[in-house]
Formats: structure tokens, C-alpha cells, sequence
């Protein structure tokens, strides 16, 4: 049985250390009395953590996880603010590194910077409080949200913790401390989805990690083998996208089709 397995560790964003503001550095104190201000190479994450505390911009980066650049104008009416006051926002997430700007024409397109921002912002919604449900429209999105969602790049939600499990049922990921060992059995299943594993080891990410969903409080599988999986699935349109941002709907061909490739039995 052959395994793969990938332990390297992402940085996360605003991770890199850099020399303190002039005049700020050793005010209570000096350099190892423990009294420092500051630590020479600590991470400066005051100002990411800024960014996103806004709740606007905290709006606009979670419609953003749903893996698509959208427009300025879209992520206004999201956020409910106006364009102006959306554009701003976007300007200084721009600058702040959480997110990337994508040009067609006279049309500009915002995305995450990535999937290291994606992870942030999924840690924190596993510790955040819950939006409360006033309405029968908040509560059919949030119980599309916890059928099936996007997680940036990879699949989520109940769907994708099933999908997860079964690999692991039937032998084809071995769980692992931060990660999955892809096993034999398991490479030919997402080959018969059409996931070119070879291909998928070669990427410049974490190849096989878990994730443990903020809904479901159980791992799915996210990384560059989880991404391939919902590409193959959005393919096959044994998922599709409904208007809820971020939401999925499992079809009845993906239905028959995951249960007869990976043994999920609990999609009904």
C-alpha cells in the first residue's frame, strides 16, 4: 500500500516580523528582562486583525469564501454599505494583503489573496459566535450553508464531512497529526473522479490536510487534494452552485455518484 503524506506547515498572513516603529522598542524595559514591549521577529498581527475586525470588511472577506472574484458593487450590497465606503474598504484590504484585485476590461474583480487567508478566516469563525436567525430566508441560507459550501477552494459542510469520512471508512485516507496519508486504494477512487493525483502532490500547497468545519465541528478535506475534489465535483455538476453565495446543492447523479465511488451512505 503506498501513502502520501505532506507536513509541511503555511505561513499565515501578516506572519512575517519586522523591526519595531522607531522610539518603541525596550519602553518597559531591557532586552531579556522579559519586560519588553515587543520581541525582536514576533509577528506583528495587530494590523491584519484590524482589518478584519471592521464589520463591513469581515462581510465582504466571508462572501469572499466562496472561492469567486466578485465585483466592488456585489460586495457592497453584501456588506450593505455604498459603493464609496465599499470601495475604501476594499482599498485597504487591498494594501493589507487579504485580498486580490482581478482586471477584464474597465471591470475590476476582487478574490482572497489565498488560501492561507481563507484558513484564518475559517479558524475564526470556529471560535466566533453565531449570527442569530430572524427570518425564514436567513434560516433556509443557513441550512443550505450546512448542507454544503465552499470552504475557499474545497468542499464543506455536511456533504463534505460525509465525503471525508468515507475516505477514511473505506481505506483510502489514513488520519495522520495535521494531516491524511493518501492510500493506494484511495488514489484509484479520485482517479476514477477524475482528480489527476500525481499532478495534485506537485502543488505548491499542503497536499492532503484536514479541516475541521466550523459548522459541522468534524474534519472535511481541504488543501491542494481537497480543491481538486470540488473542481471534479463542480465538473460533473454533482454539485452545483445555488444564489446563495457560498452554498452548494448536491444533485441526484452526485448522490449515486459518491456512493458509488467512495461508500458515502448518509447523503439522502
Amino acid at each position: 500500500m503506498s501513502v502520501t503524506h505532506d507536513r509541511t506547515h503555511a505561513a499565515v498572513p501578516g506572519a512575517a516580523g519586522g523591526a519595531p516603529e522607531p522610539g518603541t522598542a525596550g519602553i518597559a524595559g531591557s532586552a531579556g528582562t522579559g519586560g519588553d514591549a515587543e520581541i525582536a521577529g514576533d509577528a506583528d498581527i495587530a494590523p491584519v486583525a484590524a482589518l478584519i475586525a471592521d464589520g463591513a470588511r469581515a462581510a465582504m472577506l466571508t462572501a469572499l469564501l466562496d472561492g469567486r472574484a466578485l465585483a466592488a458593487g456585489e460586495l457592497a450590497r453584501i456588506a450593505g454599505v455604498s459603493a464609496p465606503t465599499a470601495s475604501s474598504h476594499l482599498a485597504r484590504l487591498l494594501d493589507g494583503g487579504l485580498v486580490t484585485v482581478v482586471k477584464q476590461g474597465r471591470h475590476r474583480y476582487y478574490r482572497l489573496a489565498g488560501p492561507d487567508v481563507a484558513r484564518t478566516l475559517e479558524v475564526l469563525a470556529r471560535i466566533s459566535g453565531r449570527v442569530a436567525v430572524r427570518s425564514l430566508r436567513q434560516s433556509r441560507q443557513a441550512r443550505l450553508l450546512r448542507e454544503a459550501r465552499s470552504c475557499y477552494d474545497h468542499l464543506a459542510g455536511r456533504v463534505g464531512v460525509e465525503l471525508y469520512d468515507a475516505l477514511v471508512r473505506e481505506g483510502g485516507l489514513i488520519e495522520a497529526d495535521g494531516g491524511c496519508l493518501l492510500t493506494e486504494s484511495g488514489a484509484e477512487a479520485l482517479t476514477e473522479l477524475g482528480v489527476d493525483v500525481e499532478r495534485v502532490r506537485r502543488a505548491r500547497r499542503r497536499f492532503a490536510p484536514d479541516c475541521l468545519d466550523w459548522l459541522e465541528r468534524r474534519p472535511h478535506l481541504g488543501g491542494a487534494l481537497g480543491a481538486a475534489v470540488l473542481d471534479r465535483l463542480l465538473a460533473r455538476e454533482w454539485l452545483v452552485r445555488g444564489t446563495v453565495p457560498r452554498a452548494l446543492r448536491l444533485t441526484g447523479a452526485g448522490r449515486e455518484g459518491l456512493e458509488r465511488i467512495f461508500g458515502c451512505k448518509d447523503l439522502s
